[in-house]
């Protein structure tokens, strides 16, 4: 019996413990291998494009063959080097994308008159509730969600320093981290190995890529998702809270 085919309660009960112990030195393929193998319908990749969800989908639909459904939140504010990269990814991969953005507005203009200029110096979380939070969990309902795979390390800060590989959320889905055990470094040599397309901001001080009004270049020694929300005293949208 896959999980997809069990409640939502049952799938609450799933023996995480076992399943981490397992698969806490394999390698991303091998996780993503067993939730393609076991989650029959409902699973799901939320990607922003960075490097890590670009080798995720690269394992999916390269390797595995596999034609995963893919969440991108278009929160109005990405950089065009991003929703180029979108654009490529969908050309390369034959993606199945599902874009997901607030319902009312289609521009940053409109956004403004509506909320207000620069409404991420006002007020952070509701800038991000509703670009990012709504929209994703619209999105996951929508999709009819059982497991969905993210692109988050443990070396990405120490937030994450303790992230299992395989987690339930908030609201009784299960969360993958294929990449958890793996290093920055280690990412980069699967995308050089393998010819992986990333934004080209990568290569021009930005490790992390998130809203262009938000994000700044990271200095040398400094954490690498230091340019995110910088100055706000955030380590995280709320998405994986």
């Amino acid at each position: 019996m896959t999980i997809s085919t069990v409640s939502r309660n049952q799938i609450a009960n799933l023996d995480l413990d076992q399943l981490n112990q397992k698969y806490e030195n394999a390698h991303p393929s091998e996780i993503l291998a067993w939730s393609v193998e076991n989650i029959a319908t409902g699973l799901v990749q939320t990607s922003a494009f960075n490097v890590d969800d670009m080798l995720i989908t690269d394992i999916l639909y390269r390797e595995l063959k596999h034609r995963v459904p893919v969440i991108f939140l278009d929160t109005l504010f990405h950089f065009r080097e991003t929703l180029e990269l979108v654009e490529k990814a969908k050309q390369i991969y034959d993606l199945d994308l599902k874009v997901y953005k607030i319902l009312d507005v289609d521009s940053r203009e409109a956004f403004a008159a509506k909320y207000g200029d620069e409404l991420w110096e006002k007020d952070i979380a509701k800038f991000h509730q509703l670009t990012k939070i709504e929209p994703l969990q619209r999105g996951l309902a929508e999709l009819n969600t059982v497991a969905w795979i993210t692109g988050r390390r443990r070396d990405q800060a120490v937030t994450r320093a303790n992230m299992p590989i395989f987690e339930i959320d908030g609201n009784g889905r299960v969360k993958i981290n294929p990449l958890a055990n793996w290093t920055r470094k280690q990412t980069w040599g699967y995308v050089a190995e393998h010819g992986v397309i990333y934004n080209p901001l990568h290569d021009q001080g930005y490790p992390s890529i998130g809203d262009e009004p938000i994000t700044t270049p990271v200095a040398e020694g400094e954490d690498e998702r230091a340019g995110r929300w910088r100055g706000f005293g955030k380590t995280e949208c709320g998405i994986h809270i």
